[in-house]
């Protein structure tokens, strides 16, 4: 029992041993100091002073620090280093300044003048800088720039380095700047390792090529890839790029972007809407799908394209728009719907054609041709042809290719009046067909009614060609070349089945009356939910609760007397209870300015 007692005796002492060695060792060490005064006006202090061969050299808890001269509290283990400060924390960590606080009892550093702090990946420089050993983190508040070699020069007025995860956080007056482009936020997280940036708030990043704007994104600067989404935009001169989210990538001069789409190009004054995008700058190249739209303004009547997929293509000057699978177009007076849709900037030239897709060979198949309604003409055929002039903004010509079909209605009966022919070519004035030319094997019915609008009789004819005059939506003269055959009866006559000539098709129900009729057929539309980034959260504060109770912890004067200590007097040194040792509230709420 006695030897027990012996033994839990000599495990005390060594254990208050250690504990005091422990306490020892984390008190600031004065490694190298070859000349020590006193001052009486600071009698709790000791004034450290380099010789002519090497500076002051101090070490607390695995951090060095290098001065020509310092001052030393014992009672309240801080030091005020003076004179070409050095600072080195591991391989890692270096840091120069003017002047520096440091506290072995909060670990925490204050560094002013010309402050510069390094790591192999980047280097921060500041007028002021506050480090946080406990939380391994450092801060400015009054303006700071970062250098990292691959990414560039980040400057700000707010600047926090995390350093085990290696991350930045940058806030207010953002600009990083790059040889390739300039980014300004007015958040931005950057990460040293792996070069990414997180964006938050109104953002711009500026190139030669492009002009990118979002309110939250990201950036891979080591790749130069980007991903933006809340009101992104991208502006690549004569082109506008806006969507949900955009995906940006610069090697490939390529961005893609998803739902709520609009591109606008302002050299051709026209609009591509869509909910999926793909942009090849270097190709000037657009490709959009789901619910796709191109929209040609013009002042008086813009002209309305939508298919499955659109594609746009060439330089400005000579832009062509492709609209394929169930493509529809839409103008006031003139609209049509086809397998695919043609369109050429330069020519003015707009094709709508269909394909042959009896691909099973079914005798029952019907051909469905390219169609076009004008007014009250509805016109038919294999392939259609219409030209426009792009300075007038008016319809020029038309040109029906093989199996021509023109059909109006009677403008009081039940009947149709129709032509039919080989090929149809047709001229516009003020946007409405005002002659018509039928080629080759030309049919014909035609309503005739007298001044009084009195149905006098039906005409139906066959000749080599026809020509027609029309004014005012109404058949003022009609002209048969080389005709072969042809009688004019009265209504009551007419028998039943001569009233439609062979590929008659009355399609009126499938004419688009609106920009919302061009969607009627399509399939309802869900759009995927934009996920990637999460929403800005504001900065934590440096000066935590948990930094305020360390620093309450090492008062002199507990916080709650809100006194200031009076031992130390150096107007400098008086800085560091100000930040460190006292009144919380001077910390988290600075003064405003007015």
């Amino acid at each position: 029992m006695k030897h027990k007692s012996i033994y839990y005796f000599v495990c005390i002492l060594f254990f208050v041993g250690f504990t005091l060695h422990a306490q020892e060792r984390r008190k600031i060490e004065i490694d190298y100091a070859p000349f020590m005064t006193f001052d009486e006006s600071k009698p709790d202090a000791t004034i450290l002073t380099r010789d002519n061969s090497k500076q002051v050299h101090i070490k607390h808890e695995g951090i060095e620090l290098w001065c020509d001269e310092a001052i030393y509290y014992g009672k309240q283990d801080f030091i005020e280093a003076y004179g070409k400060v050095h600072v080195k924390q591991g391989d890692t960590i270096n840091m120069t300044s003017k002047y520096v606080e440091y506290s072995g009892k909060t670990q925490l550093a204050y560094a002013s003048g010309s402050v510069i702090l390094t790591d192999p990946n980047s280097e921060i420089t500041t007028d002021t800088l506050y480090f946080d050993r406990v939380k391994q983190e450092a801060f400015y508040r009054s303006s700071g720039k970062v250098v990292r070699d691959t990414t560039g020069t980040i400057t700000s007025t707010i600047g926090r380095y995390y350093m085990k995860s290696k991350k930045y956080q940058f806030v207010n007056n953002v600009k990083l700047v790059n040889p390739e482009y300039v980014i300004e936020s007015n958040r931005l997280d950057f990460y040293t390792l792996t070069g990414f940036a997180f964006l938050f708030g109104p953002t711009t990043i500026t190139s030669e090529t492009s002009v990118i704007y979002c309110e939250r994104g990201f950036y891979d600067t080591q790749n130069d890839t980007g991903y933006f989404i809340k009101n992104s935009k991208i502006n690549y001169d004569e082109r506008i790029v806006e969507g949900d989210s955009i995906y940006f990538d610069r090697n490939k001069s390529f961005a893609s972007a998803t739902n709520n789409i609009t591109i606008t190009d302002t050299l051709n004054n026209t609009l591509v809407k869509s909910h999926y995008a793909e942009v090849f700058r270097d190709k000037d190249s657009v490709f959009v799908t789901k619910r796709a739209l191109a929209i040609t303004l013009q002042e008086n009547d813009s002209i309305f394209v939508h298919s499955d997929t659109l594609m746009v293509t060439g330089k400005p000057d000579k832009r062509i728009t492709r609209a394929y699978y169930n493509a529809k177009i839409y103008k006031s007076d003139l609209s049509g719907k086809a397998d695919s849709i043609h369109m050429n900037q330069k020519t003015g030239l707009t094709q709508l054609i269909n394909l042959d897709q009896n691909t099973t060979n079914d005798p029952f198949y019907k051909v469905q041709h390219p169609i076009l309604w004008n007014i009250k003409n509805q016109i038919t055929g294999d392939s259609i042809h219409l030209i426009s002039n792009s300075k007038t903004e008016t319809l020029d010509s038309l040109k029906v290719f093989d199996h021509a079909f023109i059909i109006s209605k009677d403008s009081l009966g039940d009947g149709y009046n129709q032509i039919s022919g080989q090929k149809l070519y047709g001229l516009f004035k003020n946007n409405s067909l005002s002659t018509i030319d039928i080629i080759k094997n030309a049919e014909s019915i035609y309503y005739l009614r007298n001044e009084a609008n009195e149905l006098v009789g039906i005409d139906k004819s066959k000749s080599g060609s026809i020509k027609v005059w029309v004014s005012e939506n109404t058949i003022d003269e009609m002209r048969k070349y080389n005709q072969i055959g042809g009688k004019t009866y009265p209504e009551i006559e007419f028998p039943e089945n001569e009233k439609i000539l062979k590929g008659f098709h009355w399609r009126e129900t499938e004419r688009p009356t609106s920009v919302e009729d061009l969607f009627k057929d399509d399939a309802p539309l869900e759009l995927p939910t934009i996920k990637g980034l999460d929403a800005y959260i504001p900065q934590e504060d440096f000066f935590d609760t948990k930094l305020l109770e360390r620093v309450d912890q090492a008062s002199p004067t507990p916080t709650k007397n809100l006194e200031s200590p009076k031992k130390i007097k150096n107007k400098a040194a008086r800085k560091l209870p100000k930040k460190f040792l006292n009144k919380p509230e001077k910390l988290t709420k600075p003064k405003k300015k007015n």
